[in-house]
C-alpha cells in the first residue's frame, strides 16, 4: 500500500475533521475543552456557566478558562476568539449567562452546514 495515500474511506468522519479544522483556523492551539465549551453554549444557547460545569464536569476554573479563550479577552489579556459573551445573571449576580455572539452563530451554522448541509442547516439553527 501506499504510504501516501489519501483515499477518503469514512465521508462522515471527514466532515468531523473539517468542523475540527474550522477551530484550528481560529488558533491553533484551541483545546478539546474548549471546544466542547462552545458546542454546548451553541446547543444550549443563554445557559447558566453552571450548567456548563455540571454538564461537562469541568471545574469551576476550567469552566473560566475555557470561557474567556472563548470570550472577547482570553487570559493575560490575550484576545479571545469572540464567540461567545458571558452575562451577569440578574435574578443571581454570582453567575454567567453564556450566549453566542453574532461570530459564534456565524461558527455554529458554519458547523452545522459541514455536517448537514446548508438545507438541513437552515432547520438545525432555527429549531424547526
Amino acid at each position: 500500500m501506499d504510504p501516501l495515500q489519501r483515499s477518503v474511506t469514512n465521508e462522515a468522519t471527514l466532515k468531523l475533521l473539517a468542523v475540527s479544522e474550522v477551530f484550528q483556523e481560529m488558533d491553533r492551539e484551541v483545546p478539546a475543552q474548549v471546544i466542547s465549551a462552545f458546542l454546548y453554549v451553541a446547543s444550549h444557547d443563554g445557559c447558566h456557566s453552571l450548567a456548563l460545569m455540571e454538564d461537562l464536569d469541568m471545574t469551576g476554573a476550567s469552566v473560566s478558562r475555557n470561557t474567556d479563550w472563548l470570550s472577547k479577552r482570553h487570559r493575560l489579556n490575550k484576545p479571545g476568539l469572540d464567540l461567545i459573551v458571558k452575562e451577569v445573571d440578574p435574578s443571581d449576580r454570582r453567575r454567567q449567562i453564556l450566549r453566542l455572539t453574532p461570530r459564534g452563530n456565524d461558527v455554529h451554522k458554519k458547523l452545522l452546514s459541514i455536517l448537514y448541509g446548508d438545507i438541513q442547516n437552515q432547520n438545525l439553527a432555527t429549531g424547526s
